[in-house]
């Protein structure tokens, strides 16, 4: 996706191969086809490996490749951990750096809306594989994490939800067993198959962990990226949050234009479908663009369905649509009508002529 939000690539591979190793013989394929003065890589939790980190890294010198990656605060070492999660020392965008807050000490609606964030720079050795070898190499990277009322309480009317089906999971007699995926309501469930003595009891009990609880509540807010850009903090969180746009794109391909599941098994025509759906997506893109992105993908979509008509031989089509606000931007944009009158077959066929010539 480029800065203005249009995708530019796509590229598939097996579903039974790790992602993490599919990333970096992507971006070696987009760095020889495209014309790029910057590559930033955006990526979540799952790509930011060390040695896909090292790529957009060790030759930073020429400042052609850099990384935005997600950092698990929980997977950090105990002393970065402990700086995350401190109260202290946390600024807001705009204010001078001198500045600090105590996110202890927020007003709960005052400062619902403010996102702080506090930054320092770490040094990490990491072991990676390189030509089938490993090495150790050194990634020195800004630590940016991001704290948020808003955020915390979104993220714990999520759990509480959770926290009431696993309640009622309990009551229904289920237990922990199973594997337990990251979001699986069973995690709060804790089964004990002994008594207090130690002994196998004859009886299993459930109940609800509040250790597991307190445990994920204290990060609850909390937000934190690591990246080798050397900008200001707040530029950086700034392009990070356009993941959301790379977020949507595979929702609208996946959802809307059901890339998945894929009904067909040779490779080109898995390749056939996909190719119809991302170019479905970039037309939406501009699409999106020329409306002055004040609508929805499923706004859309209704609305190009249901613009019918009905066509008279001999005299031409006839909509039998209900003109709406919609509508009318569309026919702003594209510079022709539909809606008010008969169409006659010439004008209709000037119309789809001019369509496919109009520049996007």
């Amino acid at each position: 996706m480029d800065m203005e939000g249009i995708p530019i690539a796509f590229s598939l591979s097996p579903g039974n191969d790790n992602e993490q190793n599919t990333m970096v013989p992507l971006e070696k394929k987009m760095i020889r086809k495209f014309d790029m003065s910057r590559f930033v890589v955006c990526t979540d939790a799952g790509l930011s490996s060390a040695a896909n980190r090292y790529f957009n890294d060790y030759d930073k010198e020429d400042g052609s490749r850099c990384f935005i990656t997600t950092q698990s605060i929980k997977k950090l070492k105990k002393h970065l951990k402990k700086w995350c999660l401190d109260p202290n020392g946390w600024h807001l965008p705009g204010e001078p750096p001198g500045k600090t807050y105590n996110i202890g000490e927020l007003d709960e609606e005052k400062d619902k809306e403010k996102i702080y964030f506090k930054n320092r720079w770490i040094r990490e050795n990491s072991t990676i594989t390189e030509n089938g070898k490993q090495k150790t190499v050194v990634i020195e990277q800004q630590l940016i994490v991001s704290y948020s009322i808003k955020y915390r309480n979104y993220l714990r009317s999520i759990r509480n939800g959770q926290i009431e089906r696993a309640q009622h999971m309990v009551e229904c007699g289920e237990s922990s067993a199973g594997k337990k995926r990251q979001n699986d309501p069973k995690r709060f469930i804790k089964t004990d198959h002994a008594t207090k003595e130690g002994e196998i009891a004859e009886k299993s009990i459930s109940y609800i962990d509040r250790k597991v609880i307190d445990d994920e509540e204290q990060y609850d807010g909390f937000y934190a990226v690591c990246t080798n850009l050397e900008d200001e903090p707040q530029k950086i969180i700034k392009v990070n949050k356009r993941r959301w746009e790379i977020e949507e794109c595979f929702r609208i391909m996946k959802t809307d234009f059901e890339a998945r599941p894929v009904y067909v098994k040779r490779k080109d025509r898995i390749l056939a479908h996909f190719m119809t759906c991302f170019i479905a997506l970039i037309v939406y893109r501009y699409l999106e663009k020329k409306l002055d992105e004040k609508y929805t993908i499923d706004q859309i979509l209704e609305t190009l369905r249901e613009m019918d008509f009905v066509k008279y031989e001999g005299k031409g089509y006839q909509p039998i649509y209900t003109r709406t606000e919609l509508t009318d931007a569309l026919h702003e944009a594209f510079g022709f009508y539909t809606s008010k009158e008969i169409i006659p077959i010439k004008k209709m066929r000037n119309i789809c002529s001019m369509t496919k010539k109009q520049k996007v």
